[in-house]
């Protein structure tokens, strides 16, 4: 049986589970909003340890409190950054669009537990308050645009970064391990002119390499943090050297360097920077999304398919077909990637709800990016790892797709003229003998020529063929 404290607030008294380290404000959030069961992220819960123990340390320094009460906020707050008390960050998702509830959490937390330390039972408020001394020089309007912007920008560093590297390097080790593979080109899912199983890797390697200076680009908006702009952007009841204080040790406890934001109401108001990172995050899901199904496409089969490659056999991909093995990691890769593009809608969206002086939804965009950046991360490094390290090339079926096809009348055009090119292709498809066997019964061209033309290695240079 759950026993339980009475706490007071400015709207009554409440009842809060005795064991709980957050008090009155976090209570009422958690019965008001029983919606989702899904909390904040960790990632965001870390940075708003990380902004109390800034902000504690800039407090003692600028003597709003005595170094006894700043010690003991700041080993509570460090506890909150190290996932001490995940589980007493109770608030779901879906609750008031400025975070104030999860905001209040965090204080509560850190103040409970530094009275703890200080020899204080839970749910006094004394001699540390939540509100008086933990958001100190703070309002929940600055430090949760700042805390999504800590985390978003920490996690893109940390792992989405590092990870897409990886998933570059695999793909570019392979485009020089299928370098002298050629095969069919598509267009339109047609057959198409030949080109190098390696300059396809190359391709996907490339979009890759854009992803991630695309993601570097994001650097600057969100080193930004609004923290000292208070509740609306004026700064009220923050000490004028506190941003900056603030900021700076924010930067040295992440090895991130943030800057004040150029514009408190900016900072405040608009939700700009997450939405453009959620653009440019969807655009790497698009860009993954087409390789994995490229990927998909290329290894179909493995007989009655293109087959062009084949992948690592990971694990059967039938209850009812024995044998059958599925590209599993891709379809894995192609739902989180379309997750990602959802989750930018509804980003989107809620940027779109910065009114007047504050963005009212805050928390659901902070879920959506930081999920977004956690699937691409993860995804990415298992893409590489699990799947495109084990890739291996079928030459021998890249090699009759390309004698079969009609495609290579192309190369004869610019020596017999595109009508009489496609003609042959005409009685190619008709016929179904090989464009080179076409050639050679209407003897367009010596043979010794004819199988320099149509040498599919040849083709695969750029450049116009010598006559």
């Amino acid at each position: 049986m759950v026993k339980y404290r009475i706490e007071k607030d400015s709207l009554g008294t409440v009842h809060v589970p005795q064991s709980a380290y957050y008090g009155a404000q976090t209570q009422r959030a958690v019965l008001n909003f029983p919606i989702s069961g899904q909390r904040m992220p960790r990632e965001f819960i870390r940075a708003l340890g990380i902004i109390k123990y800034a902000a504690a340390e800039a407090n003692g320094e600028l003597g709003a409190f005595d170094r006894k009460t700043a010690r003991a906020i700041l080993r509570a707050a460090n506890e909150v950054a190290e996932g001490t008390f995940d589980h007493d960050f109770v608030v779901d998702v879906y609750q008031t669009g400025s975070g104030t509830s999860t905001n209040m959490n965090a204080n509560e937390i850190i103040a409970n537990r530094a009275n703890e330390l200080l020899g204080g039972p839970r749910g006094s408020n004394k001699p540390v308050h939540p509100n008086d001394h933990v958001n100190r020089s703070q309002s929940s309007n600055d430090v949760i645009p700042s805390a999504i912007h800590i985390s978003a920008l920490e996690t893109i560093e940390r792992h989405l970064l590092p990870d897409l590297e990886h998933l570059k390097e695999a793909l570019t080790s392979k485009a020089r391990e299928f370098s002298a593979i050629v095969k069919i080109g598509r267009t339109h899912l047609q057959d198409a002119v030949p080109v190098r199983l390696g300059q396809e890797f190359g391709g996907y390697a490339s979009q890759v390499e854009h992803g991630i200076r695309r993601v570097e680009k994001l650097r600057p908006h969100l080193r930004e943090l609004a923290l000292g702009g208070t509740a609306v952007g004026t700064g009220l009841n923050a000490p004028r050297e506190f941003s900056s204080l603030v900021i700076r040790k924010i930067s040295n406890f992440t090895g991130i360097r943030f800057f004040k934001a150029q514009n408190f109401f900016e900072a405040l108001g608009a939700r700009d920077a997450v939405v453009e990172a959620s653009g440019e995050l969807k655009a790497v899901a698009v860009s993954l999304m087409k390789i994995s199904n490229d990927l998909r496409w290329l290894s179909s089969g493995p007989r009655c398919g293109i087959g062009e490659i084949a992948l690592p056999s990971l694990q059967p991909g039938s209850s009812i077909m024995p044998g059958k093995v599925n590209p599993v990691m891709l379809e894995s890769m192609m739902m989180l990637c379309a997750t990602v593009m959802g989750n930018d809608v509804a980003i989107t969206v809620g940027g779109q709800h910065g009114n007047f002086e504050l963005n009212t939804m805050m928390p659901m965009m902070t879920c959506h990016l930081l999920t977004s950046i956690g699937l691409l991360a993860a995804g990415s490094r298992l893409l590489a790892d699990r799947c495109i390290k084990g890739i291996v090339a079928n030459k021998e079926r890249a090699q009759s797709l390309i004698e079969g096809s009609i495609a290579m009348c192309t190369a004869l055009a610019p020596f017999i003229g595109y009508e009489a090119a496609a003609k042959i292709a005409q009685e190619s498809f008709r016929t179904g003998k090989t464009v080179r066997d076409v050639a050679l019964d209407h003897r367009v061209l010596p043979e010794k020529e004819l199988d320099r033309v149509l040498d599919p290695k040849r083709l695969t240079h750029p450049g116009i063929p010598k006559k």
